[in-house]
């Protein structure tokens, strides 16, 4: 993307969330904010994040994903013993061990073997590792004659669409921090929510006769609601991250879009079977600014006189924000309305065309 043009896709999602704990604080609560002066719902971005992230196994190839974790000396190792079987697994282990130390990562030694009966080295913290970069440090290690500089190339190169897209922190050294090009916000409700709670029984099936009495009895805090979900993706940022491939870059957007319309956290979901899909979602592309629309909601949506609900009226609230802030924002350069059976007079395009039209209309401005 030349000359430094900028793009950014934004995307605004309603959806109703049934009676469900689809996120928890460490209370075991649904979390809450207050916005407009009263209490909301709330989705935090963190667990819809990784939501995307656990949507993108099914949509996206393994190689162009990353893996979180500390055991990131073990991943460079297995792919030492596989670009080489000649070498021997403990000396694969301390090549890995050195190499990415070499890099500036803390490694720190164990003693004893885990819960997994692991005995192989880990990273201090969480290192966010795509395939391509484990290959990379691993023909590293093999080749020799590395130093720092190249060892933390090795790193850098071969960013996964996951890293590309919500970034890498390395405390240790900054040099290997990536910058997120997509912003997740917190989901909120469009309207006030008051919570509940389940009170449920579970019984002893083997007590006698005479003691029917319940073995466990507990209670599970819930609320349901109506929300709006924000993100944005920067598109030159991303196609920069990602070798400046459009192609891959464009792919990268798409599947983004649809795992942020289709995913839902998993909180609860067996006790409540909260998977639902939108009722309404309006994808912008944007040359300017992204802007979040989240104003549209801080006076608290009221339920429809005609057909009850949120929905309707949180889809009404919503157009009718994004066409006033034109006072500030020129209008987007593209859009595209996806409904679910709520009514709008604007026209709407499936999900799978919509799709198909970012990438080229992507392709296109590029």
């Amino acid at each position: 993307m030349g000359n430094n043009k900028r793009m950014y896709i934004d995307i605004h999602v309603i959806q109703t969330i049934p009676p469900s704990c689809v996120n928890r604080d460490d209370t075991g609560s649904p979390k809450t904010c207050t916005y407009g002066g009263t209490n909301r719902s709330r989705v935090s971005s963190q667990s819809w994040k990784r939501a995307v992230r656990e949507y993108f196994k099914g949509t996206v190839d393994e190689g162009e994903l990353g893996t979180r974790t500390k055991k990131i000396v073990e991943l460079v190792y297995e792919e030492i013993v596989r670009q080489d079987p000649s070498i021997p697994e403990a000396n694969a282990q301390k090549m890995a061990v050195d190499v990415l130390t070499a890099a500036g990562i803390q490694i720190a030694k164990k003693k004893g073997k885990d819960d997994d009966g692991d005995d192989v080295p880990e990273a201090k913290a969480l290192f966010f590792m795509s395939r391509k970069q484990a290959e990379n440090v691993a023909a590293l290690a093999i080749a020799g004659g590395y130093d720092k500089k190249k060892a933390q190339a090795a790193l850098n190169a071969g960013t996964g669409i996951d890293i590309a897209l919500f970034g890498r922190m390395v405390a240790d050294d900054p040099s290997m921090n990536a910058d997120a090009s997509a912003q997740v916000a917190h989901a909120i409700s469009t309207h006030r929510v008051t919570n509940e709670f389940d009170y449920y029984t579970a019984v002893d099936e083997r007590s006698p006769a005479d003691n029917p009495g319940a073995g466990m009895i507990g209670t599970i805090e819930f609320n349901s609601s109506t929300m709006y979900r924000y993100a944005t993706v920067a598109v030159h940022d991303l196609e920069r991250q990602l070798s400046d491939d459009p192609s891959v870059t464009a792919i990268a957007v798409r599947e983004f879009v649809r795992a942020f319309i289709l995913s839902m956290p998993t909180g609860k979901m067996n006790t409540f079977a909260n998977r639902t899909i939108p009722e309404y979602v309006l994808i912008e592309l944007r040359d300017d600014q992204p802007v979040n629309c989240a104003a549209a909601f801080e006076t608290p949506v009221q339920p429809g006189r005609d057909k009850g609900g949120y929905s309707e009226n949180s889809v009404k609230a919503l157009e009718s924000y994004v066409y006033s802030i034109r006072s500030f924002v020129p209008p987007a350069i593209r859009e595209w309305r996806i409904s679910g059976g709520v009514d709008t007079d604007a026209e709407t395009v499936s999900l799978q065309a919509a799709l198909d039209q970012i990438v080229s209309a992507i392709s296109e401005e590029q």
